[in-house]
């Protein structure tokens, strides 16, 4: 497969993967409305980086078309 096909493919999974987590994020984040600042300041650091650790793969996939 092209580099140029892997890096289309890639892009429209990371769309559709980045939506779904939004809204899983936001979802539980309003569940968080009521929590303790501590709280949502640690689910907001977590949920504000952990979107990337799923993704790895597919970046490493998508590179090596190259």
């Amino acid at each position: 497969m092209s580099g140029g096909a892997r890096r289309a493919i890639g892009a429209a999974l990371i769309l559709v993967f980045l939506v779904a987590y939004l809204a899983i994020a936001a979802t539980i984040g309003g569940q968080l409305a009521h929590a303790p600042w501590w709280a949502q300041l640690a689910f907001y650091a977590i949920a504000g980086v952990a979107w990337a650790l799923p993704l790895r793969p597919l970046f490493v996939w998508m590179g090596r078309g190259r």
